[in-house]
C-alpha cells in the first residue's frame, strides 16, 4: 500500500481501492453479457407467449432469476465497492400458492428494476470497461516503454515504437528524448487512470444503489415500522417508569399516613396531645407526598410547559441543575405538543447527566429553529467521554428523538467539552 505522506494523485494507481475498482470493471462485462442475454431471451419468450398461460410463468420465472442476478450484483459491489445495499423485500404471494406468488412477481416494482438493470448495466459495462482497460495498458505501457524497448532492435528488426508509416516514410520512437516523451505521457495516463476509474464505478454504484435495492417507499415503511415499535417499546417503558414511582414513593407515603391517622383517631378520646403530635406529623407527610406527585407530574409532563413554553419550562429544568445553566430559547412560535414535550424531556435528561457524570462548572442551552428542524444543543465544560452506546441513557434518547424523525449528536472528547446536538421535526 502507498505512503500516506505521498500525494493523493501518485497514491492512487497503488491503492488498493483502485485495484478493487479495476477487479469490478473487468468481471463486470462477462457477467453483465449473461445476465443481458438470460434476461433478453427469457422476457422475450415470457412477452411472447403472453397469449397462452406459458407466457405468466415464464415471464415471472425471468423476473426471480433478475432478482437473483441482483443479489450477486449486490454482493459484488459490497465486495470491491464497499457498497453496501440492502435487499428488496422478498416476494410472496397471498395465498402462499403458485399462482399467487407469479402474480405477486409481476407486480414487483423492484424485480422489474433488476430488469432494468440487467438491460442497462450491459452498454455501460462495454463502455467502462473499453475505457478502463485502454487506459491503463496504454498507460502502464508507455510509462515503461524504456524499460522494453531493446525488444525492437533485438527482435523486431526496428529501431522502435513505430508511430507512423506509410510504406515509404517510417518514424520510430527510439532516439532518448522521444523515448522521455512517451514516458512522460504513459504517466500521465497512469495518474488519471485511477480517477477516471473511480468515475466510471461511480456511475455503478448509482445503478446498483438506485435499481437492485428496497424503494424508497418500502424503505420509509420499515423505517416507519421500526419508529413505531420505539414509541410503544418508550410509552410501555415509561408507564412502567410512572407506576413504579407512585408505588414506591407517594402510594407507599399516603398508605403509612392512612395508617397513623387510623391510630390518631382512636387515640383522639384518650390523649388528645399524641393524637395533635401524630395529625402534625401526617400534615407534614401529606406535604412530602404532594411534592412528590408534583415532580413526578413535572417529569411527564409539566404544566408550565403547557401553560408558558419551552422558555419558562427549560429555565425551570435549569434551576434545578446542580451547576449555573445559561437558557437561551429563540423560537418564532410553539411547535406542537409532541415535538415540545420530547424537546423538553431531552434537555431534561442531557441537564440530569451534566449533573451526575460531567463534573462541569457550567452549561448552556440553547434552542432555535433552522428551516424545518427545531434545533436544541446543550453544551458544558465538563470531562467528556459521553457516549450513545447500548446501555447508556444517551441511547434511550437516541430512541426516543429518532422515533419522530430526529437526529441526535454527541461531540464528548476525552477532556471535553461536551456537546449534544438534538434536531427534531418542527411541527407548529
Amino acid at each position: 500500500m502507498a505512503s500516506p505522506r505521498l500525494p493523493a494523485a501518485i497514491r492512487a494507481p497503488f491503492e488498493a481501492r483502485t485495484w478493487r475498482a479495476l477487479g469490478y470493471v473487468l468481471i463486470g462485462l462477462p457477467l453483465s453479457i449473461c445476465w443481458f442475454a438470460l434476461s433478453v431471451a427469457l422476457v422475450s419468450a415470457g412477452a411472447g407467449l403472453l397469449v397462452t398461460f406459458l407466457g405468466v410463468p415464464i415471464l415471472a420465472g425471468a423476473l426471480a432469476m433478475c432478482r437473483g442476478f441482483g443479489a450477486v450484483e449486490r454482493a459484488r459491489a459490497r465486495a470491491l465497492l464497499d457498497l453496501d445495499v440492502k435487499a428488496p423485500e422478498p416476494v410472496r404471494g397471498k395465498t402462499g400458492g403458485a399462482f399467487s406468488w407469479m402474480g405477486a412477481m409481476l407486480k414487483s416494482g423492484a424485480s422489474w428494476r433488476h430488469l432494468l438493470y440487467a438491460l442497462l448495466h450491459m452498454p455501460w459495462a462495454i463502455v467502462g470497461f473499453t475505457v478502463s482497460v485502454a487506459l491503463w495498458a496504454w498507460g502502464w505501457m508507455l510509462f515503461t516503454y524504456p524499460l522494453w524497448q531493446w525488444v525492437f532492435p533485438a527482435y523486431v528488426g526496428q529501431d522502435g515504437l513505430q508511430l507512423y508509416g506509410d510504406g515509404t516514410h517510417n518514424f520510430y520512437l527510439d532516439s532518448p528524448f522521444e523515448t522521455g516523451v512517451t514516458s512522460l505521457i504513459g504517466l500521465l495516463f497512469v495518474l488519471a487512470g485511477p480517477w477516471v476509474l473511480r468515475g466510471i464505478v461511480a456511475v455503478d454504484r448509482f445503478l446498483v444503489a438506485g435499481l437492485l435495492g428496497p424503494s424508497r417507499l418500502a424503505s420509509r415503511v420499515t423505517e416507519l415500522e421500526s419508529d413505531r415499535g420505539v414509541v410503544v417499546d418508550t410509552a410501555a417503558a415509561d408507564l412502567r417508569r410512572i407506576e413504579r414511582d407512585l408505588h414506591d414513593g407517594p402510594q407507599a407515603r399516603l398508605a403509612s399516613l392512612a395508617m397513623d391517622l387510623g391510630l390518631a383517631k382512636e387515640k383522639l378520646t384518650e390523649d388528645p396531645k399524641a393524637a395533635a403530635a401524630m395529625v402534625d406529623e401526617a400534615h407534614g407527610e401529606v406535604k412530602v407526598a404532594l411534592q412528590e406527585l408534583r415532580d413526578l407530574a413535572r417529569g411527564i409532563h409539566p404544566a408550565v410547559l403547557t401553560d408558558r413554553g419551552l422558555d419558562a419550562a427549560l429555565s425551570s429544568v435549569a434551576s434545578r441543575c446542580a451547576v449555573p445553566v445559561s437558557v437561551d430559547v429563540d423560537l418564532p412560535a410553539r411547535p406542537v405538543a409532541a415535538i415540545e414535550g420530547i424537546a423538553y424531556f431531552a434537555v431534561s435528561e442531557l441537564l440530569q447527566n451534566v449533573s451526575r457524570h460531567a463534573r462541569a462548572r457550567r452549561a448552556w442551552v440553547d434552542v432555535w429553529r433552522s428551516g424545518g428542524r427545531l434545533m436544541i444543543q446543550v453544551r458544558d465544560d465538563g470531562v467528556g467521554g459521553a457516549e450513545a452506546a447500548a446501555g447508556r441513557s444517551l441511547a434511550g434518547l437516541t430512541e426516543r428523538v429518532g422515533a419522530v424523525d430526529g437526529v441526535l449528536a454527541v461531540d464528548s472528547p476525552a477532556g471535553g467539552p461536551t456537546t449534544v446536538t438534538v434536531e427534531l421535526p418542527w411541527r407548529a
